[in-house]
């Protein structure tokens, strides 16, 4: 029963995630849009841990190539997003200022790597995603108590079943 509610959780999160990167809310200046992607998967790794969240990030980076809305760059820069998210929050063992900055330090660490993987200099990269990383760190909060929300109830109706 647990693992079958894992894997249930994990599909849903995966789908989550594929259908929030799709979704982009344009910034004032050209190349400065922001991806909710961003602050839900934050919110996942949040409430769901490590394990989950990178499991849901990777079904959804395959889903994403799969569909082709996502090419292999793009999928090994969320995939260094999520690496810096989850060592972020383990770090600061999930207290609130690590939730907060998580998402924009792993959006400046990202845009470091596509840097130098493309022979260009960070700062602009960086300047060009700082709209978004503030709109993570507004939005990642409401979305963390939203999920955290969501799964206790889960958890609680799950329990109610069982005892039946």
């Amino acid at each position: 029963m647990k693992r079958t509610r894992w894997l249930t959780e994990t599909a849903l999160l995966a789908a989550f995630i594929t259908i929030s990167g799709a979704i982009k809310i344009p910034g004032i200046v050209p190349g400065t849009e922001f991806q909710l992607s961003a602050p839900l998967a934050v919110a996942v790794c949040a409430v769901f841990g490590f394990t989950q969240y990178m499991t849901a990030g990777i079904l959804s980076s395959v889903a994403g190539s799969v569909l082709g809305t996502q090419n292999v760059m793009q999928v090994g820069i969320a995939l260094i997003f999520r690496l810096a998210v989850g060592g972020l929050l383990m770090l600061f063992r999930n207290c609130w200022p690590g939730v907060l900055a998580a998402g924009p330090a792993a959006s400046a660490a990202a845009r470091i790597v596509l840097a130098a993987i493309l022979g260009l200099p960070a700062l602009p990269l960086i300047m060009a995603a700082l709209p978004g990383m503030v709109y993570t760190a507004v939005t990642v909060w409401p979305l963390t108590l939203l999920l955290r929300k969501v799964k206790s109830q889960a958890e609680r109706v799950s329990v109610h079943a069982i005892q039946r």
